[in-house]
């Protein structure tokens, strides 16, 4: 039997009251290539979740627009001294909450010499300050019955690194982006950086995220004994592209705590450090690891 959990928090927007502690939200919308409806509704859920406690809040990949070709991606994308990355700055200050951005179209330093972009994932904290850009190392491409063949890699680069875990007011925050939760290696990795928390904000298709989406999740938090955060588009973005939705928080016993079904939302749950310290005592599997037989991570 698992161990006693800490108590699930409603799930339902604004329903919340403020608990001290590692309060998160986790945001869900439908992003277009509208960038000013985009901003309009990620911003009135960040103030919605700090007002109701939050300390951090998680956005989905695609938060700042999700184009209707690769051509247009590319030509909304912009930099990280920009106007969308500057206004996020400016929101972190006035709700006094770390932001999770979960998948910025960011314009590198090498935009004018590949003509690329980036899928970055970007963490401020509550003054403001840009304290990670993890860029997304799984690039997808699928082509799936039924469905519009996507093939990211068409136009942006991969990133080159995993980044260490953040210490934050709601624990140690390993970065991921979507299609990266498939490679378990990678969340063992961050588990074994020291994360307490993995966060995967994606837009995931309504096909692969009706299969996989929760039992992936719950199955990275389980195995790598972390929470697990993750941020979703919903919905139909434009003619020809729809997410699944369904954002949630699961556990580090892989017990979903806190999770949103479709439509633009929010739901909210506590991060307790002390029960993830308790389920790695209780089981520790991290510490049975063979890595003498089959590679450490």
């Amino acid at each position: 039997s698992p161990p006693a959990a800490p108590p699930a928090m409603a799930a339902s927007p604004g329903a919340v009251a403020a608990v001290p502690g590692g309060v998160v939200a986790v945001a869900q919308v439908t992003s277009t290539a509208d960038k000013e409806h985009n901003w309009r509704q990620c911003s009135a859920l960040v103030r919605r979740a700090a007002a109701a406690g939050a300390r951090a809040v998680f956005l989905p990949e695609g938060f700042d627009f999700i184009g209707d070709s690769p051509q247009q991606s590319l030509a909304l994308a912009e930099p990280l001294h920009g106007d969308i990355v500057g206004r996020y700055r400016q929101l972190a200050r006035e709700c006094d909450v770390w932001l999770s951005l979960g998948g910025f179209h960011e314009r590198g330093q090498d935009w004018d010499s590949t003509g690329r972009i980036y899928n970055c994932h970007l963490l401020l904290d509550n003054s403001g300050a840009l304290v990670a850009a993890y860029r997304k190392l799984h690039l997808f491409d699928a082509a799936l019955p039924g469905a519009p063949a996507l093939s990211e890699s068409s136009f942006t680069n991969p990133g080159r690194e995993l980044l260490p875990p953040v210490p934050t007011p709601v624990g140690k925050l390993g970065l991921a982006v979507c299609y990266d939760l498939r490679f378990p290696e990678l969340a063992q990795a961050l588990r074994g950086a020291g994360a307490q928390i993995l966060t995967f904000p994606s837009a995931f298709t309504v096909p692969t995220g009706a299969a996989h989406w929760e039992v992936l999740l719950r199955a990275r938090a389980i195995e790598c004994q972390c929470y697990v955060v993750a941020a979703a588009q919903t919905g139909r973005h434009n003619a020809a592209r729809a997410s699944f939705g369904h954002s949630l928080v699961a556990d580090p016993w892989g017990t979903v705590v806190a999770q949103c079904q479709e439509g633009p939302g929010l739901c909210l749950a506590q991060l307790d450090l002390g029960y993830l310290e308790q389920v790695r005592r209780d089981m520790p599997v991290h510490g049975h690891r063979r890595g003498d037989i089959y590679g450490a991570l």
